[in-house]
């Protein structure tokens, strides 16, 4: 009789391991994170340090074509999709000229 609850109880005990709800995952976020109301406030011929004090350092640089500078951002919510922003600042020698950007509907942070 002891050896058959034992044995059950052993048996409750490795069901109950397989039962544990998953893996906690957190949220991912790297990147540069500049709002609407940063880009807003860049405008023609400032100097690349002060766009840089608006914006932050870029993430990427161009060793070869110093007229672009890349902001990328990104955000991953508990394992879930990537979700990406992207801008890129061009200048016209060391002044800015223009940006293009694909930016998200809300920069999450923590």
């Amino acid at each position: 009789m002891q050896k058959l609850t034992a044995i059950v109880l052993i048996s409750i005990l490795a069901l109950a391991g397989c039962a544990f709800p998953g893996v906690y995952k957190i949220n991912v976020q790297q990147g540069n994170i500049v709002t609407e109301k940063e880009l807003n406030s860049l405008s023609e011929g400032m100097p690349r340090s002060q766009v840089r004090a608006v914006m932050g350092s870029p993430l990427m640089l161009n060793p070869v074509d110093t007229s672009r500078e890349y902001y990328v951002y990104t955000f991953q919510r508990r394992g879930g999709d990537i979700k990406e922003q992207r801008i890129i600042v061009y200048y016209e020698g060391d002044e800015f000229s223009h940006y293009e950007a694909q930016l998200l509907d809300e920069t999450p942070a923590y």
